[in-house]
């Protein structure tokens, strides 16, 4: 049985619509980071002093639809207008991102959300869009944006070896690490897992509710053997508002994070992307 792994520092994962008190004290010294988790359900956000404390409590709001790109960022500068200032900015975005572009967004492309049929002007407007850009616009401030995952398994990595990191929310995330590194991101979520289906097809939240929790922790420990049997991980850690459901027994080499970390990784993302590795995030 393996134990659940918080993020570091560690963070109490605080409730989707009512948050305990943030911590008190005075933040470390150094930039203050405006930690943003995008999600097909939820927008979250939290500021985080240099040290990855939170100075306050964890805002949320349901994600609405449609969402363009341009609702996206007002609702975003709407809720971080509630929240302390801050110097920089971080984005988990669900969807491939280069250099703070989005280059697919399926969560957003349908009118009614994820699992609808793709409008084609949502298509051709997210196609391609500098979130980052937008957001640095907006706020005055910089910003990096990265895939959700890439963004969750920067807060819980511990650095050593080849490590992955498996999401499970509305969708499938994956990200990977080398010595601490974030790599250039794969979306394995739109790769075949079964036959013809892919990650998300599979393991994706309309997936969980159609075949009910058991059978579908069955496929998620499939999958999870799949990633190793490619990638020879050392070990790899599973988050995103599902992961609860799994079982307490895993297999070996793998973990339970905390979901905070889809906030908390916010700091960390601009300490990971560095280098070569670096250019999946602006």
């Amino acid at each position: 049985m393996a134990a659940t792994r918080s993020p570091k520092p560690s963070n109490t994962a605080a409730p989707e619509t009512t948050d305990s008190a943030p911590p008190t004290g005075r933040p470390g010294e150094g930039p203050t980071t405006l930690a943003i988790d995008v999600g097909g359900t939820g927008l979250k956000a939290s500021v985080l002093d240099a040290t990855g404390q939170m100075e306050h409590a964890r805002a949320r709001v349901d994600t609405p639809y449609p969402l363009s790109p341009q609702k996206l960022v007002m609702e975003l500068e709407k809720l971080a207008a509630d929240l302390p200032p801050f110097d920089r900015i971080s984005v988990g975005f669900p969807g491939m991102v280069r250099k703070g572009r989005i280059l697919s967004a399926p969560h957003f492309v349908a009118p009614d959300g994820p699992g609808g049929t793709p409008a084609p002007k949502l298509v051709r407007a997210w196609q391609d869009f500098d979130l980052a850009a937008a957001l640095e616009e907006a706020t005055g401030k910089p910003a990096k944006v990265a895939n959700d995952a890439d963004v969750q398994g920067a807060a819980v990595v511990e650095g050593k070896g080849f490590e992955a990191v498996v999401t499970l929310g509305t969708g499938v995330g994956t990200a990977f690490f080398s010595d601490g590194q974030l790599l250039p991101h794969f979306e394995f979520a739109h790769h075949p897992l079964r036959r013809d289906l892919t990650y998300n097809e599979v393991l994706g939240e309309a997936a969980r509710r159609k075949a009910g929790d058991k059978k579908w922790a069955k496929r998620v420990w499939e999958a999870v053997e799949t990633l190793r049997a490619l990638t020879f991980f050392d070990h790899c850690y599973i988050g995103g508002g599902n992961s609860a459901r799994l079982g307490p027994e895993l297999p070996a080499a793998v973990s339970l994070v905390d979901n905070a970390a889809g906030i908390l990784g916010g700091i960390r993302l601009w300490e990971r992307t560095g280098g070569a590795a670096g250019e999946v995030a602006r």
